[in-house]
Parts: C-alpha cells; structure tokens; sequence
C-alpha cells in the first residue's frame, strides 16, 4: 500500500464481514494480481463490496490533450479582463506554475501568453511520441515551439493560431469550472503521462498500466501482420509497445465503420476490467457515441455528430478513445446495450462497455457501478482542434452536478485526468523511469536512460505533466498535492481500494505513486459545489 494511506486505514476494511474476510485471505496489496474466488453470475452491490476505504464509488473523467500550465500555468491568479470572473478564496496554497522568468524571459522562442474567453478553440498541437521527446530537449523543456507547435489550422477559418501558441495557456476565466474545483477540493501539481505520446498509449496506461504487448491485425481477418505504426519495437511473434494511435481491433466502429482498409491493433495482457471481474465489482467505461445508429455491411456504425462551440461538427465516438476495445476479454465489438439499467456494471451482453447515457441512466435508477470511467464525446473532450475548454467544461460540470445531487456522491471519489498534453508546454521536466532505445523514434532524453530491471526497453516515461484532480466528500479542500504521479496512479488507487492486487507483466502500477494523499478519510470537508456548465461559475 501507499505510505501515505497509514497505517490504521490499512487494518480497516470498509464491508460486510464474511466479504472483507475472503478480500484479506484473498489479496495481498502491492503483490502482482492474485487468486481470487470465482465470478458468480452477478456482481454484488457497490455498497457491499469490501473496500479498503469508505469510497464505494470511483468515477473517472477521463479528458484529452491537456499540460498542466496550459491549464493551471497562473493558478489562482485570474486575470479577469474576459469571461468568467474568478477570485480566489484566502490562503489558497501556490502550485509550481509559470513563474514571473518563465512568463517573461522562457528559455523556448517565445514567451507564453494568456489565451482569452474568446480564444478557446485553436489548433491541434503535435503530441506525437517523437515531437514530444525532441521538444524536451534533453531536458532543457526549450524547443516546444520548434517540435510540437502548430500554429495555423488549415481549413478550419474558426480556430485560433498564431505563432508561440504552442505556449500558451488559459485562466480561471476559461477554464473556471475546472479552477472552482479546484478551490473547493484537492489537485496535484505532480502528476504525469505515464509515457510520451498520443492518446491511446495514455488511455492504456490508464486501464493496464503497460503499453507493451500490442499486436497489429488485418481489419477483416484479424490475422497478425506487419505494421510499424501500431508496434514499436516487435518481437518474433509481432508483439511489442504501441506508441501511436492505431484504432482497435474488436470494434466495428474502427476504420471508420471498416470503410477505410487500415491495420488495427489487438492488446495481450490484462486490464482493470479482468482485475474488477474477478472480485465481483460492478465497473463500466461509458462514451459519447458509442450507441449505434446504424449497421452497414454487417458492422455496427457510430454516426453520431454534434457541434462545438464554434459550429464544427465531428462524429462523438472515436474508436481509439476507447481502451477497452482492445482487449477481447473485455471488448464488446457490436456495442451492445445492456439488457437492463440495473445490468449496467454487470457481466451482461455489454461486457462493461456502454454510451455516456447509459451512466447517467444507472445513476438516475440508484445503481451506478463501482467504478465508471467517462469519456466525452469528441466535440467535449477537450482536444483541440475539434473541441475547446468550454465544451469540456459543459461536459465534466454537468456530469459532476448529477452526480452530486444522488445519494452516492457521499460514498464517490470523481478522478479528473488526463490522456496526454497535446504538445503544450509545460516547463516541468519529468524523471524518466524507463528508457526506451529505438533509432526511429527516441531522442536523448529517453535514450540515455535505462530501463528498470524487468520492464520492457521500448516504452520511454515518464512523459510530460498533466493535470489531476480528485473531487469527493473526502477530498481534502483547497489543496494542492505534490506526490510524484502518473496515469498509473489511477489504476492503482482503484486496485488498492478493491483489492485486486496488481497488473503485472511490468505494469506500471506497481511503481505508480499513490493519491490517498489527496483524501481526508477520517474528517470529510469535501461538501457539494454545484456550478454553471456554460460559465463554470458556482451557482449558490
């Protein structure tokens, strides 16, 4: 367990009896994955299950491409001349932001710059594994502009960019919702990509810690090939690390509904999902879009479109989003509904793999699972290019307001995190843990490191910094934590309170800094903070 959890919350398990005996005989924290009691036929309530804390409910928001100064750069200090006014309250605690030297003399081409209200759309950044690598510099965090940036949006006359954008950031007056959270409950300044790279290497640390063990696949077979986009680094059987963002391969909605003829990719190994499976909790990743709305040649189609702030449409579900969908153990290829709202969290047709409704559907019913992961749909993820801070902030307010008007927001812990950082700046170095050694596509920052006994030498991380927040009744208020995280840290926080044991196979959970620092599970202060989804601005 993690050192700052203590030592009397360990002897203490939060359960019905004869159910937190089987979970102590069953379970040894911190030891790799472990044998555990068969799966009945139906997981058992969220309030049954033992726990090692009074949290019976994980709910993570999982947000894209976001550094922790394009967010919280100038935290608390607001500059107030657009948008959404913001004060900080008395006394609230200094993150490591954009000091006045970095804002005024940066070592990078250009000096970062305030993004206003009006500026909330702009372009895509690059936040490929390579570009990222290169832009640290060996350290140096000097060449985002020359390795990251991209400051003109072809095609796309509503999106702002210009040159430096790469180093710009928002204010509490954008982003206000995400700052009143964090006013009202506990961020962490420490916190990282678990690997340089895109999307899916993130969204895969987040559910398995190890993004090793990716296998390319033809589209319609589904026989292994050849493929140096999906698999860095392959062994003899083609089974190596995924860098990149290769779609996946048990899902009809990849390859745009199999219109386009591109390789897919296939996860060996465990995630979560298996861990949470074999201890009877409820659990389920819920996405935007991903109920069909139609078939076509025999695959399920994801068509659902919806527009972002500045009127551009693009369709809610993206395959490569979606972690689970790699796994065949945890896949559900058709996106199948559940057979009921209360099967929702169950071992059903679903398979754990549901739309965004249909969380807001368990929770209405009284039956959220145990652990939700949430992802928005494209136009209110937060990635730039096709979403904004302001659509993101419609998404994440909303669903946070629901879930504290319920009966479980006293017993939840919602995790805001992130992906990756899309590129943006951050002045923060990370500690590389684990080297990485491959001609095409490392730079000296990971190829001078080695890697750790045991793990795989194609995966180089820690990569940049990313916002974390926890929001719960037992969040610590107005706090700011300065534990040395990681996406990782998520998956660990869930398998510690439940029990699991752990991953495996290198994962990197067993490394993964803990967030119970984060909480106060004996004197809860985290009261509920309803706030305006359009303005982010605390409603009471």
């Amino acid at each position: 367990m993690d050192k700052g959890f203590g030592r009397r919350r360990r002897r203490r398990l939060y359960g019905v009896g004869a159910l937190a005996s089987v979970a102590v005989l069953a379970v040894t924290a911190g030891s790799a994955a472990t044998a555990v009691p068969a799966q009945p036929s139906h997981a058992l309530p969220a309030d049954w299950l033992p726990t090692v804390s009074p949290i019976k409910h994980v709910v993570v928001i999982f947000g894209e491409n976001i550094s922790f100064d394009h967010y919280f750069g100038t935290y608390p200090n607001a500059a107030n001349t657009d948008g959404t006014p913001f004060q900080a309250a008395r006394h609230t605690p200094k993150v490591d932001g954009l000091s006045h030297e970095l804002l005024t003399n940066n070592p990078n081409a250009y000096n970062p710059k305030r993004l206003t209200h009006e500026q909330a759309l702009t372009c895509d950044q690059n936040h490929n594994y390579g570009a990222e690598q290169a832009a640290f510099n060996g350290g140096k965090m000097d060449k985002f502009v020359e390795k990251t940036e991209t400051d003109k949006c072809t095609g796309q006359p509503v999106l702002f960019g210009e040159p430096g954008l790469v180093m710009d950031y928002y204010d509490g007056n954008t982003v206000t919702g995400m700052w009143n959270y964090a006013q009202h409950y506990a961020l962490n300044d420490n916190s990282f990509n678990t690997n340089f790279g895109p999307s899916t290497p993130g969204a895969i640390n987040l559910i398995s810690g190890n993004t090793h063990g990716v296998q390319a696949v033809d589209p319609v077979t589904h026989e292994p090939v050849s493929d140096d986009y999906a698999v860095q680094s392959p062994d003899e059987h083609g089974v190596g690390t995924m860098i990149n963002d290769p779609e996946p391969a048990w899902d009809d909605c990849s390859d745009k509904n199999h219109t386009a003829k591109d390789n897919l990719a296939t996860m060996h190994g465990r995630n979560i999902g298996d861990l949470l499976n074999q201890r009877h909790v409820t659990w389920g990743w819920f996405q935007g879009g991903f109920r069909p709305t139609g078939t076509a040649n025999g695959y399920s189609v994801c068509g659902q479109k919806h527009a972002n702030v500045g009127g551009q449409s693009s369709v809610d579900y993206s395959p490569h989003h979606e972690p689970f969908q790699y796994y065949p153990s945890t896949a559900n290829p058709k996106h199948v509904p559940p057979s009921s709202v209360h099967a929702i969290g169950q071992s059903d047709q679903a398979n754990h793999q549901y739309d965004v409704s249909d969380f807001n559907d368990s929770l209405k019913a009284g039956s959220m699972p145990a652990v939700s992961f949430l992802k928005a749909p494209e136009y209110q993820d937060g990635h730039a290019g096709y979403s904004d801070p302001l659509d993101e902030q419609q998404f994440v307010v909303d669903e946070i307001n629901r879930i504290q008007r319920s009966p479980e927001w006293r017993s939840t812990a919602v995790v805001l995190a992130y992906d990756d950082s899309d590129g943006w700046y951050d002045h923060v170095r990370s500690r590389v843990v684990n080297g990485s050694h491959d001609a095409e596509q490392d730079q000296a920052v990971c190829t001078g490191k080695p890697t750790t006994q045991g793990s795989y030498a194609d995966r180089c991380g820690y990569g940049p910094r990313l916002p974390l927040m926890v929001i719960s009744p037992y969040s610590k208020v107005n706090f700011v934590d300065h534990t040395h995280t990681d996406q990782a840290s998520v998956l660990r926080f869930i398998e510690d309170n439940w029990l699991t044991g752990r991953i495996g196979d290198s994962s990197f959970d067993a490394r993964a800094g803990g967030m119970w620092n984060m909480l106060d599970l004996w004197w809860p202060s985290g009261g509920k903070l309803p706030l305006d989804p359009k303005t982010g601005a605390v409603t009471r």
